[in-house]
């Protein structure tokens, strides 16, 4: 069941919302495969971070750096002019759950669209005018935001101030999401797996923790 978490992000409140849930910034972790299509480093490291956050109850302290600082800064600016160029009235939520999955849209608009909003420097923004395509790094957060949220389609807002502000529209892919929910549900038992064999460390050999104690959080 999908529900809405009134919170703003980046709060404490937001924090604790999406803890221990796989969320649609970084589906492309929960996809990835490592070299030779083995084990993903960054896809364990993840899974371990989720699981810890389960396990003490506790967020892990997010990471900030300055270009994340900056899309904060700049988001509002993109949302207005966005909101200017297609009369459009977007509408900012905290955070979406769904099943044990989640998402945090930048904007919701009307009825069946999101917004997701980007910043990039000059020549990257540049870059991506002259492409002219939906930029393939956001496919799996901005599809997987469409899973999520139980939409039909997501622009992509691409900003830098004085540059021409890039917008992009996807609808649902399909295909994609089915690939994405099978990825979705294997990490999820994968971090049910080391949920449960770091609770029982220590415990008599044989022992199964109950199911009360391996679900809760």
């Amino acid at each position: 069941m999908m529900r809405v978490v009134d919170c703003e992000q980046g709060t404490t409140e937001w924090f604790r919302a999406r803890a221990g849930m796989p969320t649609a910034s970084e589906f492309a972790t929960v996809m990835a495969k490592g070299k030779d299509g083995g084990a993903s480093v960054t896809r364990r490291k993840y899974l371990y971070t989720l699981a810890g956050e389960i396990i003490t109850g506790q967020p892990t302290e997010s990471y900030s750096n300055a270009h994340m600082e900056r899309g904060k800064v700049m988001e509002d600016d993109a949302r207005r002019e966005y909101a200017f160029m297609f009369d459009a009235e977007p509408e900012r939520i905290g955070f979406i759950v769904n099943g044990r999955k989640g998402c945090s849209p930048d904007s919701l608009i009307g009825e069946s669209g999101m917004l997701e909003i980007k910043t990039k420097l000059p020549h990257l923004l540049i870059e991506t005018i002259l492409a002219d395509k939906f930029p393939a790094e956001h496919k799996a957060q901005c599809q997987g935001a469409l899973w999520v949220a139980e939409r039909e389609w997501i622009d992509i807002a691409v900003y830098w101030p004085g540059l021409p502000l890039f917008v992009k529209r996807a609808y649902r892919d399909e295909p994609y999401l089915k690939d994405l929910e099978a990825a979705v549900d294997q990490f999820n038992d994968e971090l049910d797996g080391v949920v449960s064999r770091i609770r029982a460390y220590g415990l008599p050999e044989g022992y199964e923790p109950p199911v009360n104690l391996l679900m809760a959080g």
